[in-house]
């Protein structure tokens, strides 16, 4: 692969990685909110004992997974490109 063609890729892969990392910390801040949300409405359902606040804990329940899936989604996609990089960075290093 040619140089000019890696250096290229490592800059693309370096602004995924920045705005992914930005991601990141939005959806840290979000889970803790979601979590606790979830948490309070879990007690509020505790203490009610109606239907109606199990619903709503069930649902902020499956907001908090949701949002810990994308999560998990995110820490994957910045492994790979960084191991993505680490390859680009390898061939810019032998070639």
């Amino acid at each position: 692969m040619a140089r000019w063609l890696i250096q290229r890729r490592l800059t693309q892969n370096s602004a995924r990685l920045k705005r992914l990392r930005a991601e990141l910390a939005q959806v840290d801040e979000q889970m803790l909110h979601f979590e606790s949300d979830a948490d309070d409405t879990a007690i509020r359902a505790l203490v009610s004992e109606t239907p109606g606040a199990s619903q709503e804990a069930n649902e902020a329940r499956k907001h908090a997974e949701a949002m810990a899936k994308h999560r998990r989604y995110v820490v994957a996609t910045i492994a790979e490109i960084e191991a993505r990089q680490d390859e680009l960075l390898d061939q810019l290093g032998s070639g």
